[in-house]
């Protein structure tokens, strides 16, 4: 088939996709309902569903009093027993994959279970419907002309008792359908290699003389590659290697700290940005309209969604409501329930809603990822805008950082202390320092309460981590690539400590 028809067919294919998208968006919560509906009746002769009594449960109202909130700690034991090759556990059709999280850079590992549905209705749909979105709003596409360069964790699947287990990137990979296969790259043998700077490599070779259209990864990841093919090919831009690039479909981590740096290798104004939300547990949402910084929460992906508002996560007077209630502009913890059998699972994630019809939103951080010792409630978002900001006055490039307290000793105040990996230095330290202060205190008033006349927070003490530290440090974890990140705000100085004690 000729490429021209064959992009024509596919494009056609996925714009029938967004009439259901349109379904789900003009009734979400009707849609959240039935879904949940028939979450319970499919799992109801399931040894959870028997122990609650999924049967009998006929409204949100019994779902939510008599099935408790979970975090990972609390389902370790099932899953555990499912690993091991027990069936109908928490979900009725056999449960084969296991996508193994750490979620941070801690040393436990979780197991997340995959289940045919999930995969198919969930994963799999999501990709499709990145492209329908993307194909609804850019008609004049030439996306599949080409091909997309994927970049993938670096773990193999491993087999365990008939289970396999590995990265959620390397399951996918392994069970594509073959039409997404012929449309990327690399090689499936090169996506799933074990070691990350000898995959690098491979994937250089394989796909530098492909006719690539768009990019997927991870933003901290794929810069790392991109300046490799660079620095291989000699060009200065990335259009030099493939001059039909088109997109770059990104998630994982916030993408502003690193947007200059990619629009100085990709320097085409129309060039597109489009920002997903998925995890081990499952695809959330899609970014729907271009040139946007919203995501739209989909709804038809066997999750039904709930929400903990944040000034009330963790405390006796927790309240959990479901998505028909959630408002604009306050931060909430993400709770799931899913074809895969996580049952009001907390997946630690952190969201502020920007539209309730349609139902958008932007991720926010972690619930663990915070700093709140001295009540200033310092979250991710505030982070990450105010580095953008302190970077741009001050025409400085980061790679990664680090924040920690530095907790009151006697009469000595606190402080946050930051380690930051700078791509183009500042080159007056100080004044980069009292940028990124002045911003954190326009942008979150408890911040700017401890630090007013320096009552409760000392300014920020900021140190240049050497080349390479926060990469040589996730190596030395065997951590690198795929969805493996930094984390960013700490509550204890564990990571600082490490990254400090490297930092020769």
């Amino acid at each position: 088939m000729p490429i021209p028809l064959f992009n024509s067919i596919v494009s056609w294919f996925l714009k029938k996709r967004y009439h259901q998208i349109e379904l789900f968006i003009k009734y979400p919560n009707e849609v959240q309902l039935e879904l949940l509906h028939q979450l319970l009746s499919a799992a109801k002769d399931t040894e959870v569903g028997r122990l609650y009594d999924f049967d009998s449960m006929n409204n949100y109202a019994s779902f939510a009093e008599r099935i408790p909130v979970s975090t990972y700690e609390d389902i370790e034991g099932i899953i555990n027993r499912s690993r091991k090759g027990e069936q109908n556990l928490f979900w009725p059709t056999p449960i084969k994959w296991f996508a193994k999280s750490s979620g941070t850079t801690n040393a436990k590992s979780k197991f997340i279970p995959v289940s045919e549905e999930s995969l198919q209705d969930c994963h799999f749909k999501a990709g499709k419907d990145m492209l329908s979105l993307y194909f609804n709003n850019n008609e004049d596409s030439k996306l599949f002309t080409g091909k997309s360069l994927r970049l993938g964790g670096s773990k193999e699947l491993y087999e365990d008792n008939n289970t396999y287990f590995g990265d959620l990137s390397a399951i996918i990979i392994d069970n594509l359908p073959f039409w997404a296969e012929l449309s990327s790259t690399p090689s499936h043998k090169v996506s799933l290699m074990g070691e990350w700077e000898s995959k690098m490599n491979a994937i250089v070779n394989e796909t530098i003389h492909e006719n690539v259209t768009s990019l997927a990864g991870v933003p901290s990841w794929m810069l790392v590659l991109l300046n490799k093919i660079l620095q291989e090919t000699g060009k200065e831009h990335l259009f030099e290697v493939w001059e039909n690039l088109e997109v770059y479909f990104h998630g994982g981590v916030n993408f502003n700290p690193y947007r200059e740096q990619y629009e100085r290798l990709l320097p085409k104004e129309n060039f597109r940005y489009y920002e997903i939300y998925n995890a081990s547990e499952g695809f959330f949402a899609i970014q729907d309209r271009n040139n946007s910084d919203e995501m739209l929460l989909m709804l038809d992906y066997g999750i039904f969604y709930e929400f903990i508002p944040m000034e009330t996560y963790g405390s006796k007077d927790q309240k959990v409501i479901p998505l028909s209630e959630v408002v604009i502009g306050k931060n909430y913890a993400v709770v799931i329930t899913t074809n895969a059998g996580l049952w009001r699972y907390q997946i630690g994630d952190t969201v502020r809603f920007t539209s309730v019809d349609p139902y958008r939103i932007k991720v926010t951080g972690r619930t663990k990822h915070h700093i709140n010792v001295f009540g200033e409630e310092l979250i991710i978002e505030n982070a990450e805008e105010a580095l953008k900001k302190a970077c741009r006055s001050t025409a400085v490039e980061i790679i990664d950082y680090t924040a920690a307290p530095i907790f009151m000793k006697g009469r000595e105040k606190g402080a946050h202390e930051w380690l930051i990996e700078f791509r183009t230095p500042p080159e007056n330290l100080s004044a980069f320092t009292h940028q990124l202060d002045l911003t954190l205190q326009s942008l979150n008033s408890d911040y700017e309460a401890k630090r007013y006349n320096n009552m409760t927070l000392n300014t920020p003490k900021i140190h240049v981590a050497r080349s390479r530290l926060f990469y040589d440090w996730l190596k030395q974890k065997d951590k690198l690539g795929g969805q493996h990140k930094i984390p960013r705000l700490s509550n204890t100085r564990e990571h600082l400590e490490e990254l400090l004690a490297m930092n020769t």
